[in-house]
């Protein structure tokens, strides 16, 4: 396959690996609501963030939707876009190499780009998830105006690139019915079986077999039109005017139709690859929906909240897990909020403050913007706001000097349960989750770095741990106990480093 070559390349393909693992620092001050949600939203960049991200994640995302800056050599408020072509290219690799990790085997990955990059785009997505698990390029209406003042042609349009992770295996769900798809469907004829509408009878594909003269009710005789045949054979016809599912128009004298039963159709359609505004909103509501949480700091390039809730529908389910690692002014996660997915939204800029987090906590109020109505949104809910710490690694392989015993309990807890651990206390007993404590043996937390002192787990030692009859998941530099003993115990054993997530 035809790979593309830029400038620095190699280095690019080995920046995701060479990233260290960080930890990651909650913030109880800006986080909001339910305290006990899955919901994250992170700020810091997203290569540091996604590798932090890495151990939990791996595999469970459904859904990613990212909208990378597009290099567009203009410089916005809120970020630098105006990115050298190779700088771009570099950019955007390492970062779609962890995404691509991240995914489900059923999942799929959107990404928003324009005219500028979207072709080198492809190249690379076909490199990094196969060139076999291209789905579509979609083409989304985001204006309506032409503009007067552009210099060629006035671009009205942008890029969705799709990927599965694995093809074979993914499919989009279905779009709803809309109000005007079922006021197509009449019942003319009073069928008790309710409404429907008619399609045609024949087919492009001739066949000699389904070639034949119908009799209308009215005694007219008619043929398919030059070329074509009907779609069913002479007997299958029969059994359907039998069973009154062929309409003759309402004089019993038209070409036969077979009617459709909107009580019979599938519950949604299938949805095509260009997307009108009226459909899937345009820049213009976008930043409407913006002004509603931040008037005085407008974010220059939102995307509208039906654009991802069509993104969002066609490629999760309720309770799946959603990432954007460009969250930006934060429509995904609020989409994602409001559609009863958990996700994950990540944003470098101090607009994960002033606009993300301000923009959640009025989603779970219950904040009527959008497509709140659409959905029925009522609020509640809750988010996690986290920042990155240290990483957790030195170049040795060892636990970093700098990282101390609340930091590293912190991400195993978190690690362990996918929850943060509210409990600041320094102890041994990280806590209870699910019937099972969780135990850290570092830095002396029992009096010294000797063995006996707090940081191998000893017969001695095992008897000044806080009891807990269940299932004990202890993490230390070693153990001198038996395998027997510890089965006995009913503990599982975890070594420093080799046993951390983060490895």
């Amino acid at each position: 396959m035809p790979t593309l070559q830029w400038l620095n390349k190699e280095d690019a393909l080995k920046t995701a690996q060479s990233v260290p693992y960080r930890i990651l620092e909650h913030d109880a001050a800006l986080s909001y609501g339910d305290p006990d949600n899955e919901n994250l939203l992170i700020q810091g960049d997203n290569l540091d963030a996604l590798k932090a991200l890495m151990p939990f994640y791996a595999g469970r995302v459904k859904c990613i939707y990212i909208d990378p800056p597009y290099n567009t050599q203009n410089a916005f408020e809120h970020y630098d876009d105006n990115l050298e072509h190779s700088t771009w290219l570099s950019l955007m690799y390492p970062r779609l190499e962890l995404l691509r990790d991240f995914l489900t085997e059923d999942g799929s990955i959107w990404v928003s780009i324009d005219d500028d990059e979207a072709h080198y785009l492809k190249v690379i997505m076909d490199e990094i998830f196969g060139r076999k698990n291209f789905i579509a390029n979609v083409v989304w209406e985001k204006k309506f105006s032409p503009q007067n003042d552009a210099k060629w042609l006035s671009d009205s349009h942008d890029h969705i690139l799709v990927y599965a992770r694995n093809k074979e295996i993914w499919h989009p769900n279905l779009l709803p019915r809309t109000q005007e798809m079922d006021e197509r469907y009449k019942n003319p004829d009073n069928d008790p079986r309710g409404v429907w509408t008619s399609s045609d009878l024949t087919v492009k594909t001739y066949s000699a077999n389904t070639d034949y003269p119908i009799t209308l009710p009215s005694g007219r005789v008619v043929n398919p039109t030059e070329s074509r045949c009907w779609s069913v054979s002479k007997e299958k016809f029969d059994e359907l005017v039998k069973d009154n599912r062929i309409y003759f128009g309402e004089n019993c004298n038209n070409m036969p139709r077979v009617k459709r039963f909107l009580s019979e159709v599938q519950s949604g359609s299938v949805t095509k690859t260009i997307w009108f505004r009226i459909d899937a909103g345009d820049n213009q509501e976008a930043k409407k929906e913006v002004k509603e949480f931040n008037k005085e700091s407008v974010f220059t390039t939102p995307k509208p909240e039906k654009l991802i809730y069509r993104i969002l529908t066609l490629g999760s389910n309720k309770n799946d897990v959603i990432l954007d690692s460009f969250l930006g002014s934060g429509t995904t996660a609020a989409v994602a909020h409001k559609m009863g997915r958990r996700y994950i939204g990540i944003e470098m800029g101090e607009h994960a403050v002033t606009h993300c987090a301000p923009r959640l906590q009025k989603v779970i109020e219950g904040e009527q913007g959008g497509i709140s109505k659409a959905v029925g949104w009522q609020g509640g809910g809750g988010f996690r706001f986290y920042r990155l710490g240290s990483p957790i690694f030195d170049e040795t392989g060892h636990i970093n000097s700098a990282v101390r015993f609340d930091a590293l309990a912190a991400h195993i807890w978190f690690g362990e349960t996918l929850t943060p651990l509210e409990d600041n206390r320094k102890s041994v007993l990280l806590g209870i989750h699910a019937d099972t404590a969780y135990y850290l043996l570092f830095n002396g937390i029992l009096g010294d770095k000797r063995p006996d002192g707090g940081n191998v787990l000893t017969g001695r030692i095992l008897q000044e741990l806080p009891l807990h009859s269940g299932k004990k998941v202890i993490y230390g530099e070693a153990t001198r106990l038996s395998p027997e003993r510890l089965r006995a115990e009913n503990i599982v054993f975890k070594h420093i480093p080799y046993d951390l997530k983060a490895r």
